[in-house]
């Protein structure tokens, strides 16, 4: 039976570039492979049609009672998501941090929290083992916060190395750490599959405090105590929490009973602790409901003014600092260069920034995190050239698995990422090391369809085909010795045929109709309220028809720089990234013809760009099509590029076949 392991966390890629902070006619490019492999792959299938569809079949005429000071697009996009009533509104609106679940809900918070009294009394020495990904590095950082906040005295940290370690608590790493004096050990993101380590920590004498996520195996480690609102006779109803999440809410409880115990008089502020929950939990892409979406919105604006030298500068390095954050900037702009540390493993971590106490050395800190990013940039795309060089060449059926010993470890995530998102097809990319003959690699699933990857390889690996494989249903990791590679691609090939449905159409959803002249700044007061955006919560997107082309502008990297008109008063200008070579009207754009285009519908995402301190209104194109009246539903023409915060967010069926969506660094 193969081991559980996995390499690490959903990877950021999206399928647009946030143009917070960036001029207006001066779009980099991006970090994807955009050569002639990726050309000669997206020719190998036809594009199939597109459907553009509301959310909502049937919209109100009228807000519910209580609401009608609430704009109409708000209270579309809301009752389009699902949220009908007064009460589910008003709650979205104004998320408030009185709705958060007690913490002593989650199964074992007790125990965990009367072995953390005890080694507070007697200064025990306590080790925090996190994850490297940054959801266990933002639960690492935020720990060691409130710990020492707590007057703990002797708290030291490990974390595993992603490549020459790889995920999960290691029996060596217990010897060590318990032969150095340490007496306690809470783990953070990670543990709860790790039976022997757990069992092995007992022998020692190591107490162990597991907080984690992730789902169990039938058996239970033998630890402590195992928080986890996934181990299934967990009451807490905090399954939506990420492992920074569980390990905010172990500091909440302690914090409380340190308290009522009259062993601490004064106390931290949790919400000095939510510039480290916002980053995990936008990076491990866990829904944005409940705890998440209060805990975020008020964690943004937490981060946006952080005291961590090492964030704040880096922050202030990518043009972030002085104005308000946005979940797309955390996670498209900000978190993947912190994620690159590890990927890279160059002895520079994400710890340390967060760590860091002076500016100076956060300034040195940071010269090298961007540094780092330029060398993760230039190993994923010679990846992705090479990938997608090998899919052109061996056309996939129901999926892809490719590998080389040129594919940097780090970086096969990403490089998955970056296949699903352009087939629609299950992706497995491994790396290969010809002197160990071992392949070690990441699968990812493509959204809305169901696929399970743990499935796919539980199916594989009864045939022994599989060293050790782990992770989420749509985001994985996975070891083969390479004598088994084509008994592993035979075994994908075969789950995958039978788990396929053949997808006719891809849909575009859209939230509601509206003008260009409704998309306005006081629109834009009210779209602030309905952040953050994310995982089951993407921007909301909107239908305009019939608006004509003033102006179109090509700009770096393949993208577009449109104004949009609606009659001689009414203008917007919209950014339309990367959109596929296929499409119907790319050659109008591409020569500025617009009068060859004539007027189009439209389906854009509003934002706020901020450059040189100025704020202005801009659309993000998801789709354009020639305006034809009537009906919107109805099949259209082949799309271009995701517009959304997240890969796959806006609709289950948006990736395929030629899809264009690219990788932002």
């Amino acid at each position: 039976m193969a081991r559980s392991i996995f390499e690490g966390a959903v990877s950021l890629s999206t399928s647009t570039i946030s143009n917070n902070s960036i001029a207006p006619d001066t779009i980099p490019a991006t970090g994807a492979a955009t050569g002639a492999a990726t050309g000669a792959a997206a020719a190998s299938a036809a594009p199939s049609p597109v459907i553009w569809k509301s959310r909502s079949s049937k919209l109100p005429s009228a807000p519910p009672a209580g609401c009608a000071g609430i704009p109409r697009l708000i209270w579309e996009v809301l009752f389009a998501r699902g949220l009908e009533s007064e009460e589910d509104i008003q709650k979205w609106l104004r998320p408030s941090l009185k709705l958060l679940k007690d913490p002593y809900k989650l199964t074992d918070m007790d125990k965990a929290v009367n072995r953390l009294l005890e080694a507070r009394r007697k200064q025990e020495a306590i080790v925090i083992y996190a994850d490297y990904d940054l959801d266990g590095t933002s639960g690492l950082a935020l720990l060691l916060t409130a710990f020492k906040a707590m007057g703990f005295a002797d708290v030291t940290y490990y974390q595993p190395k992603r490549l020459s370690e790889g995920y999960g608590l290691h029996k060596e790493a217990v010897r060590r750490l318990f032969e150095s004096g340490r007496t306690l050990l809470v783990s953070v993101d990670l543990g709860i599959t790790a039976i022997e380590a757990v069992e092995y920590a007992g022998e020692l004498g190591l107490d162990v405090i597991i907080t984690d996520h992730h789902l169990p195996k039938e058996t239970l480690p033998e630890a402590l105590a195992v928080v986890n609102p996934n181990r299934g006779n967990c009451p807490s109803e905090l399954g939506h929490l990420c492992g920074t999440g569980v390990a905010f809410y172990l500091a909440l409880a302690v914090r409380r009973a340190l308290l009522e115990h009259d062993i601490i008089k004064e106390s931290f502020d949790p919400k000095s602790l939510l510039d480290c929950f916002v980053i995990g939990t936008l990076t491990d892409m866990v829904p944005l409901i409940d705890e998440n979406r209060v805990l975020v919105k008020h964690g943004l604006l937490q981060l946006a003014q952080c005291q961590r030298p090492g964030l704040r500068v880096l922050l202030q390095a990518l043009g972030l600092w002085g104005k308000p954050l946005t979940s797309q900037d955390v996670a498209i702009r900000f978190a993947p260069k912190l994620n690159a540390l590890s990927r890279m493993e160059t002895g520079l971590q994400p710890i340390d920034l967060y760590l860091v106490e002076s500016d100076r050395e956060a300034q040195a800190l940071v010269q090298q995190v961007l540094s780092n990013n330029q060398d993760r940039q230039v190993s994923q795309k010679n990846a992705e050239s090479e990938a997608f060089e090998f899919v052109a060449k061996n056309p996939p059926g129901s999926s892809i698995f490719v590998y080389s010993q040129n594919f940097h470890r780090g970086v096969v995530g990403l490089v998955a990422t970056r296949l699903c998102q352009e087939f629609g097809l299950p992706t497995f990319v491994g790396s290969l090391s010809p002197e160990e003959g071992v392949i070690v690699g990441s699968a990812r699933m493509p959204e809305g369809r169901g696929l399970n990857a743990l499935d796919a390889m539980n199916f594989v690996a009864a045939n022994g085909v599989l060293e050790q494989f782990g992770g989420h249903a749509v985001a994985a990791g996975f070891e083969l010795r390479l004598e088994n590679a084509e008994k592993f691609r035979m075994g994908l090939e075969e789950f995958f045929a039978s788990q396929m449905v053949q997808v006719e159409h891809r849909t575009w959803l859209y939230d509601a109709e509206a003008t260009l002249a409704d998309l306005d700044a006081s629109f834009m007061g009210w779209h602030e309220h309905l952040s953050p955006f994310g995982a089951q919560f993407a921007p909301p997107v909107f239908c305009v028809k019939g608006v004509g082309l003033q102006q179109i502008r090509s700009l770096k990297g393949g993208h577009f720089r449109l104004t949009l008109a609606e009659g001689k008063a009414i203008s917007r200008v919209a950014l339309w990234f990367s959109p596929s070579k296929e499409h119907p009207l790319i050659e109008a754009i591409s020569a500025a013809r617009a009068a060859a285009v004539g007027c189009i519908d439209a389906l854009v995402e509003p934002q706020w760009n901020y450059f040189n301190g100025q704020r202005s209104l801009q659309l993000l194109i998801q789709d354009i099509r020639q305006s034809v009246g009537g009906a919107v539903d109805g099949v259209g023409h082949f799309s271009g590029a995701v517009s959304g915060a997240f890969p796959g967010a806006v609709s289950g069926a948006l990736v395929g076949p030629n899809s264009s969506a690219r990788s932002p660094s």
